[in-house]
C-alpha cells in the first residue's frame, strides 16, 4: 500500500488533476492521496492559500469579504469546469468558505489557520468527487474524523502519537482516500494548521501511520537534484540519497521537500520516492535509511540566504561559566531560535534567521548583551547566506574542507563563517549574500564536474 502526496502545482488545474487520476489508476497500490490547495497555474498566478490569507485579512480588518471570497471560489469552478463536474461541489465549497469566514476572531492565529485550511479541505473534496465521477471507488476523509490530532496552542504544531492507532484504521477503508493536508485538530476540536508547505507533513505521518510501504511525493520535477537549476546549469540528478542527507538539503533551501516531514517516514524506515506528475514514469528520487556512498561523498549543495550573525567577543570567555547559556538565554526571551554557534575561545557567534528579527529586537539584544554579560564587544550584521554541501561519505573523505575553501577562494569571496556538526553530515559556509551564486556554482564544478546521476 503506498500514501501519495500532490503538491500544489500538481493539483493547480483540472488538467493536473486527471493527470493524478490517470497516476491513481494505473497502480492499485495508491490508496492514501493526500492533496494540498491549488497552487501556480503559471508564473505570474497566486495560489489559493495566498488568497485565503488575503480573505482572513480581509475578515479580521471588519471590511467587505465578497470580492476576496468570491476571487477564490471562481478558482474552484474553473477547475470543476474543466473536470466536468456540476454546481453541487462548488455550492458545497462556498458555502464552506461562508461558515468559516463567520467563526469567532479572538485569536486572529486561530482564525486565520481555519481560513487557510479550505484550501486543502475543499481541495480534497473536489477531488474525491472527481474520482468518483470517473468511476473511482473514492472518498473525502476529514482529518479530524480520521485522528489528526496536533498539539495545543501556544506550542508550535506537532502531530500527537496517540492518534496514531485511529489513523492506522485508514488502511482497512474500502476505496481511495482523498485526505487534504497542512492540517489536523487539537483534542478539543480546534483546527490547526502546519508550518507552509505541511502537506509533506501529513503525507509523511499518514504513511507512519499506516505502515506504507511507500510513501510517493508528487511534484513538478524529475528527482532532487544536486544543486538548484535556477542557479547551476543542468545540475546533475540524486537517484538515491538517506533521510539525513534529504533533511539536511531541504533545511538549507531544498524546498522540493517540506524539511519537518521526513521524520514520521524516517523513525518507521518507510522509503520515500519523490516523482513528476507530469512525468510519473521517471524513477525519481529514492530516500532511504542507508546508501553507497562510495563513489560521491557529497550528494549536493544548497543555499539559503536571510541569516544574521550576532557577534560577542570577550577575553578569557571560555573560563567563564555558564556565559554561553546566558547569550542564549537572552534571545530564548526575545522568542528568537538560533541556527548555529560557531564560537572560539574568546568570541561567540550565534547565527539567526532575519525573519524573527526586528530593529527594536535587535537592539535590546546588544544592550542586554551589554548588560548581562560584560563583552569586550557586541554587535549584529545582516545579509548572510549559509552555504551548505551535504553528503554521508563526508566524515570518510580526507581534504573535503579544503577542497571546499580552495573552491571558493577562487570566486574572490571570503568566507565569514565555518561549522561542521557533529555528524558531519553536512559542512557549513556562511558568506556575503552577494557572494552566494558565485559560490554555489564554483562549489558545483568542485565537486560535480564529470559526475552522472548517483544515489
Amino acid at each position: 500500500m503506498k500514501v501519495c502526496k500532490f503538491g500544489g502545482t500538481s493539483v493547480a488545474s483540472a488538467d493536473q488533476i486527471k493527470k493524478i487520476a490517470q497516476i491513481v489508476m494505473t497502480d492499485s497500490s495508491r490508496k492514501i492521496i493526500v492533496v494540498s490547495a491549488p497552487g501556480k497555474r503559471f508564473n505570474e498566478d497566486e495560489k489559493v492559500t495566498d488568497l485565503l490569507i488575503r480573505l482572513a485579512e480581509t475578515a479580521l480588518l471588519e471590511r467587505d469579504i465578497e470580492n476576496d471570497l468570491q476571487v477564490i471560489v471562481k478558482r474552484y469552478q474553473q477547475i470543476a469546469d474543466g473536470l466536468g463536474l456540476n454546481q453541487e461541489i462548488i455550492a458545497i465549497i462556498e458555502q464552506d468558505l461562508r461558515r468559516r469566514v463567520t467563526k469567532n476572531m479572538q485569536d486572529p492565529i486561530l482564525f486565520t489557520d481555519c481560513i487557510k485550511a479550505s484550501g486543502e479541505d475543499n481541495n480534497a473534496k473536489l477531488i474525491a468527487t472527481y474520482f468518483s465521477h470517473i468511476g473511482i471507488q473514492a472518498s473525502y476523509v476529514c482529518p479530524k474524523d480520521a485522528g489528526l490530532l496536533v498539539t495545543d496552542r501556544p506550542e508550535r504544531v506537532r502531530a500527537l502519537p496517540k492518534g496514531d492507532k485511529e489513523l492506522s484504521e485508514l488502511r482497512q477503508k474500502p476505496g481511495v482516500i482523498v485526505f487534504p493536508g497542512f492540517f489536523g485538530y487539537t483534542e478539543d476540536g480546534t483546527l490547526r494548521t502546519f508550518n507552509r508547505g505541511g502537506s509533506d507533513i501529513t503525507g509523511s505521518l499518514l504513511a507512519a501511520a499506516t505502515n506504507a510501504e511507500l510513501y510517493e511525493n508528487f511534484t513538478d520535477v524529475d528527482s532532487v537534484f544536486a544543486a538548484n537549476p535556477k542557479v547551476v546549469a543542468n545540475p546533475i540528478a540524486i537517484t538515491k540519497m538517506t533521510y539525513r542527507e534529504m533533511r539536511e538539503l531541504a533545511y538549507a533551501g531544498f524546498s522540493v521537500f517540506h524539511d519537518e516531514a521526513l521524520m514520521p517516514a524516517f523513525l518507521k524506515s518507510i522509503p520515500v520516492c519523490i516523482k513528476n506528475t507530469n512525468n510519473p514514469s521517471a524513477p525519481g528520487t529514492k530516500i532511504v535509511k542507508e546508501r553507497d556512498h562510495s563513489s560521491q561523498p557529497v550528494i549536493g549543495i544548497a543555499a539559503e540566504s536571510g541569516f544574521s550573525t550576532l557577534f560577542v567577543d570577550k577575553y578569557l570567555m571560555n573560563q567563564e561559566i555558564g556565559f554561553g547559556r546566558r547569550l542564549l538565554q537572552i534571545l530564548e526571551e526575545e522568542e528568537i531560535p538560533f541556527e548555529h554557534t560557531p564560537s572560539g575561545i574568546d568570541n561567540l557567534s550565534v547565527i539567526i534567521k532575519s525573519q524573527f528579527l526586528t530593529l527594536e529586537k535587535e537592539q535590546r539584544i546588544i544592550l542586554r548583551a551589554e548588560k548581562e554579560l560584560h563583552p569586550d564587544h557586541v554587535h549584529m550584521h545582516s545579509n548572510y547566506s549559509m552555504i551548505v554541501l551535504v553528503g554521508e561519505g563526508m566524515r570518510h573523505t580526507t581534504g573535503l574542507a579544503a577542497r571546499a575553501a580552495t573552491a571558493i577562494a577562487r570566486t574572490g569571496a571570503s568566507i565569514q563563517m565555518i561549522n561542521q556538526g557533529s555528524s558531519e553530515v553536512s559542512l557549513v559556509f556562511g558568506v556575503l549574500k552577494e557572494d552566494e551564486t558565485k559560490i554555489l556554482q564554483e562549489l558545483y564544478k568542485e565537486f560535480f564536474t564529470n559526475v552522472p546521476a548517483y544515489g
